[in-house]
């Protein structure tokens, strides 16, 4: 996919105001962002031990849920995923479901299967893989 392909997603319900409005609408608002499916992931800070929520789009692989370490493509990751790699134990909220869930990176062998599902959902991570030099994770969290 090249750049040309990039489909610049509507930035309109994003960050803390994407989080504020799924939490207090159980979903109802921000469940579909651009079209597709978010969760909310809360994680543990790494170094404030603090809880920190990111919403993201999520795709399925039977009882897991994915999620793509993108950051649009930046050089480093993002702060949830460092979070998780320094405490998997999270939880996510899917509308109005909480669930507890153990994080971890998709292996070598099956990325290129999970990457594939995250693509079908959001062609972008093709874009954003393209901007950096740095692997992009796929976090697979299943429920505990």
């Amino acid at each position: 996919m090249s750049e040309k392909s990039y489909t610049a997603p509507n930035l309109t319900l994003v960050g803390a105001d994407h989080v504020a409005a799924y939490r207090e609408s159980a979903g109802e608002v921000g469940y579909l962002w651009n079209g597709v499916p978010t969760l909310l992931l809360t994680v543990t800070g790494r170094r404030s031990g603090q809880p920190r929520t990111s919403a993201l789009i999520f795709g399925r692989d039977d009882e897991d849920y994915l999620v793509v370490a993108s950051m649009g493509g930046a050089p480093m990751h993002p702060q949830w995923y460092l979070n998780l790699q320094a405490h998997p134990s999270a939880e996510i909220q899917v509308r109005d479901q909480r669930i507890a869930v153990t994080a971890r990176t998709a292996t070598a062998e099956e990325k290129p299967r999970l990457w594939r599902i995250m693509t079908e959902l959001w062609p972008n991570y093709d874009v954003y893989q393209a901007r950096t030099e740095r692997p992009i994770p796929v976090v697979v969290l299943s429920p505990t």
